[in-house]
């Protein structure tokens, strides 16, 4: 089927990707060969982290990944939603505080984390905290996009044992 000229479907063509590799070298790639960093995870606060989850759980067939003192991790096999309620500012991580309700930050699966800490910089984006590393050397890197909104960047292995995911 031919689109007309100034129809808006073309505006979702493939399109070559812009990537900061290691050695700081600018490469375009088109998008059917890149191996794009996958969003996985999405984070939300609660007052109550028993009834969300039970929310999760009874309406879209989630399954408990994880469970701690301030979290439950729900998974749908293909994406990971951590439901939160810190205990403290401090645990919270930023200026919005322990009771905060509401989208906390999502997070993407990329096993090159300082090539995309280039790419993120290079688009406006800035490097916001890190948590500390696992017991099995695993990490999350939290930025912000250039509006602020946090996200973080974690390699398929974390993915995997923290967040429920199969990868």
């Amino acid at each position: 089927m031919e689109l007309p000229s100034n129809s808006k479907a073309r505006l979702f063509r493939s399109r070559p990707l812009t990537r900061i590799n290691t050695s700081g070298k600018v490469s375009e790639i088109l998008k059917e060969k890149v191996l794009m960093p996958k969003l996985r995870h999405i984070a939300i606060t609660a007052p109550n982290l028993e009834e969300a989850a039970a929310f999760y759980e009874k309406t879209f067939h989630m399954t408990r990944a994880m469970e701690s003192d301030i979290a439950i991790l729900l998974t749908d096999g293909v994406m990971s939603l951590a439901i939160l309620k810190f205990k403290t500012d401090q645990q919270a991580g930023d200026e919005r505080g322990k009771d905060f309700h509401g989208l906390h930050h999502i997070g993407f699966v990329d096993d090159d984390l300082e090539g995309m800490t280039k790419t993120i910089e290079t688009n406006g984006g800035s490097y916001h905290m890190r948590l500390p590393d696992s017991p099995e050397g695993a990490t999350e890197v939290k930025f912000r996009d250039p509006n602020g909104v946090v996200f973080d960047i974690v390699d398929t292995g974390y993915a995997s044992r923290a967040w429920g995911l199969k990868t």
